[in-house]
């Protein structure tokens, strides 16, 4: 089945209309990746002596090189270099999630006017990298999957506007402390819970831990830098009751009030040596080459409608998040692992140490 994957694109151009080649991006992450011209080369599938006219072409478009070639220590980006490679990603870490949204929503509309109408699953639900996963799992259906915070995908069940909510709680005393803001979305009587998977929440820091982060404490230490996570998120809810439990005023946090959209975009803030630590998941953290200091697991559940179980398509959901397939998937996330994935229980066992829940 053909997909519409929207990814953004940008360019810089000079006086004389000269447009910086879109393929520079993945050469120098290329290039950053292996260490080696020739190995960029071949990744990025032109020969050796295009990869080098076109570093050249460019270096001389800026006035600055963007690689450095040094005999018997291979390539390297130049500062210049760097900033434009991790400025790429940040753009795609940032709008990744609202382009998935809009792509999904595309799919969904041609797909139906091509084939006529199709069971359709509509998921409103937090980021995250299993959630990612689910449409190439979910063969027998269409998935309209749109990212959002945690209120506002549990307010959308609420009023109609999807057939499926995810939200994530940490466990322990923060996670009876974040369950309480969701009370008054969770509905005992007529909401089901779908368990989904856990993950490993904490502070990514660049390779070898240079300012010897281990723990919130070191969000204090002189000169520290810390990139945030938007105040609507549930990771961000995490993060300001972990920093609650162990007494430390976030105005004495240098960074706290500067914010990020995604996970990846926290980690890539971090690669890019804009700040020294930033809060996410670890899959995160892993993907862009950084080292991480796990302070918290939380479980990602999935909320619907009582009656909606009886329906076909809830039944195929069911049968994929119970499936080797899925799971094997999950675990191949660096801090992932199904938890009681596909298991149907009441809204009650949320507030079972955290005191009766709301009628």
């Amino acid at each position: 089945m053909k997909r519409i994957r929207i990814t953004p694109a940008w360019y810089f151009s000079d006086e004389a209309g000269n447009q910086l080649d879109p393929k520079l991006f993945a050469l120098l992450e290329a290039v950053h990746r292996h260490g080696k011209l020739t190995r960029a080369a071949e990744t990025v599938g032109v020969s050796y002596r295009h990869a080098w006219n076109l570093l050249n072409k460019w270096g001389e478009f800026f006035g600055i090189a963007l690689v450095e070639l040094e005999r018997g220590r291979g390539a390297r980006l130049s500062p210049l270099g760097e900033k434009l490679l991790w400025a790429e990603q940040r753009v795609i870490a940032r709008l990744g999630p609202q382009l998935v949204s809009l792509g999904s929503e595309l799919n969904l509309a041609i797909q139906q006017q091509l084939e006529g109408v199709q069971p359709v699953l509509r998921l409103h639900a937090s980021h995250g990298f299993a959630v990612e996963l689910l449409p190439q799992h979910l063969e027998a259906l269409r998935l309209d999957l749109q990212y959002c915070s945690p209120r506002e995908a549990l307010a959308a069940l609420n009023r109609g506007a999807c057939d499926l909510a995810g939200f994530h709680l940490p466990r322990g005393k923060v996670g009876e402390v974040v369950s309480r803001g969701y009370r008054d979305l969770l509905k005992p009587r007529s909401h089901r819970l779908i368990g989904f998977i856990s993950r490993r929440q904490g502070l990514m820091v660049a390779p070898g831990n240079p300012e010897g982060i281990q723990g919130l404490q070191g969000l204090l230490q002189e000169g520290v830098r810390l990139i945030n996570r938007q105040a609507a998120s549930g990771t961000r809810a995490l993060f300001d009751g972990l920093l609650a439990v162990a007494g430390i005023p976030a105005s004495r946090i240098r960074g706290y009030e500067v914010e990020e959209y995604t996970h990846s975009a926290v980690a890539a803030y971090v690669a890019a040596g804009m700040a020294d630590t930033g809060f996410g998941v670890e899959a995160a953290a892993r993907r862009f080459g950084l080292d991480f200091v796990p302070l918290a697991t939380e479980d990602y559940l999935l909320v619907c409608h009582r009656r909606s179980l009886a329906e076909p398509r809830f039944a195929a959901l069911l049968e994929v998040l119970r499936g080797e397939a899925f799971q094997a998937a999950v675990r191949a996330l660096p801090g992932y692992a199904p938890n009681r994935c596909g298991e149907v229980t009441g809204v009650d066992v949320l507030y079972a140490e955290a005191g009766p829940a709301p009628p």
